[in-house]
């Protein structure tokens, strides 16, 4: 089994050490590239190819959503995690919005922030959970985003709250599935409404 290949990006050299040392305690991932500067983090990540880019998202040259739009743009292939202290929701949505994957808060203890890089490396999104609440509730009072149909929270079944929940959380189908006792294609099913 190939590790999950991540880069650190902030400022911080103490910071970046000791995330250093939390991913390569994992045995199914590894840090392959850092950077401390937006000027450094597109060169990096095309030299190093990670699975994903832990990014701190207020660098001192650079904004995290532009350096996000840039290395997707460049590197489609690569996730983005957003590391931030910023627990505003607008932070949140303008990451998301520029094609970051994730966005996990700073004073977030260890194991979340790995099971956080094991989420998005796995193709999923991850939304820390102080914040995930503002976010399912954006959703569900605006809708998901032009054209699309507004949604009311008295719409959807008590099962499909409890796996847009889940799923804000981070959670995977299979963890879902398991929490709840159902097949992964009926997580599927309440998703898809």
């Amino acid at each position: 089994m190939s590790k999950i290949r991540v880069m650190l990006v902030d400022d911080h050299a103490m910071l970046r050490a000791g995330l250093q040392m939390a991913v390569n305690s994992q045995p199914d991932m590894e840090v392959v590239g850092q950077a401390s500067n937006g000027r450094d983090v597109l060169e990096q990540a095309q030299s190093c190819r990670p699975d994903v880019v832990l990014m701190d998202i207020s660098l001192p040259d650079v904004g995290g959503a532009e350096m996000t739009e840039l290395i997707r743009q460049e590197l489609p292939a690569v996730r983005i995690l957003a590391f931030t202290r910023h627990g505003d929701p607008s932070y949140l949505r303008r990451m998301l919005q520029a094609g970051a994957s994730g966005y996990i808060l700073k004073n977030a203890d260890a194991s979340a922030l790995l099971q956080a890089i094991r989420v998005v490396a796995a193709g999923g999104a991850y939304i820390d959970p102080v914040l995930a609440g503002s976010l399912v509730e954006t959703v569900i009072n605006r809708g998901g985003g032009a054209g699309s149909a507004q949604v009311a929270l008295s719409e959807l079944t008590s099962r499909e709250r409890d796996v847009l929940r889940l799923i804000a959380w981070g959670r995977s189908n299979k963890e879902i599935a398991t929490q709840f006792g159902i097949s992964i294609k009926t997580v599927e099913y309440y998703k898809s409404q």
